[in-house]
């Protein structure tokens, strides 16, 4: 039997006994096959949390649902790195142009972020190691 977590995949063999597997990949975004586009926000945000992490869940949820969206990465220290992948510039366009996503943006420049800085690119290859 094998039932499946947002973070973990549990395994009962036959035997009863319960293994389990940590979805390491719920931090390393699928994507298709290149090219794709990733745009790169890296940032330095001020004191306090603010609202902050409930909205970045919430546009992270509301990304997923627009068209175009592949995926998303990020982690936070000192400077915070949030890498989203999208098919195309026109679905990359649209997703800042989303209503939501500009209150966000502008909620940042009044309250959260220090600095930040926003890179768009194209994937042309990719590649990866696999232990799991």
């Amino acid at each position: 039997m094998r039932r499946i977590y947002p973070h973990c995949t549990i395994f009962v063999s036959r035997y009863n006994s319960v293994y389990l597997q940590i979805n390491i990949f719920i931090m390393i975004a699928h994507t298709p096959q290149p090219p794709y586009y990733a745009v790169i926000f890296t940032s330095v945000r001020t004191e306090g949390d603010n609202g902050y992490s409930e909205m970045s869940e919430k546009m992270v949820e509301l990304a997923s649902k627009q068209s175009g969206f592949l995926g998303v990465e990020s982690a936070r220290n000192d400077v915070g790195i949030t890498v989203s992948y999208w098919s195309d510039l026109e679905s990359i366009k649209l997703w800042r142009e989303n209503i939501d996503h500009s209150i966000a943006r502008n909620k940042g420049r009044e309250i959260w972020y220090k600095y930040f800085k926003t890179r768009i690119a194209k994937v042309e290859r990719d590649y990866e190691f696999n232990r799991i």
